[in-house]
């Protein structure tokens, strides 16, 4: 992958799967198997925001100049999904399949408009204004995938 789009996008994927299976292990209410699987997405999912804070919006800022627009608010939805995923947390261990179910619903739909936003005009527009450096940037987010 050589893109920051392709990059990215690729690492929400992972991200959704790991969610969708957590939240089937809760649904059948294996809370033991749940916690592990949200344990799971949540390292991941935090592997991802961390990438995007620490290393891609730096980079895009830098870049543009821009350091109150999108990677502003992409960062404000970090922490609110970030939120939501300790609320699933608390509710996981109540062994609360009514307020699991609530908060995941809410955090899957969060998830689902911010990666449209990134996919649709963050990416690309990363990868449009780092250029060459895209690549050496895709290796440095260390999502786990192969750069190449």
């Amino acid at each position: 992958m050589s893109t920051i789009a392709s990059a990215m996008s690729g690492h929400h994927a992972r991200c959704d799967s790991l969610f969708a299976d957590a939240e089937t292990k809760a649904a059948k209410g294996l809370w033991v198997e749940a916690v592990h699987a949200f344990t799971a997405f949540g390292r991941e999912f935090e592997t991802h925001l961390r990438a995007e804070e620490t290393v891609l919006f730096p980079a895009f800022e830098s870049a543009t100049g821009a350091v109150s627009g999108p990677t502003t608010v992409m960062r404000q939805e970090h922490e609110r999904m970030r939120a939501l995923l300790a609320q699933i947390g608390l509710a996981l261990a109540a062994h609360d399949p009514e307020r699991v179910d609530d908060y995941a619903s809410t955090l899957v739909i969060l998830m689902q408009q911010h990666n449209v936003k990134e996919e649709n005009v963050l990416y690309p527009m990363c990868d449009a204004v780092l250029g060459d450096g895209a690549r050496a940037l895709v290796a440095r987010l260390d999502l786990g995938c192969d750069p190449t």
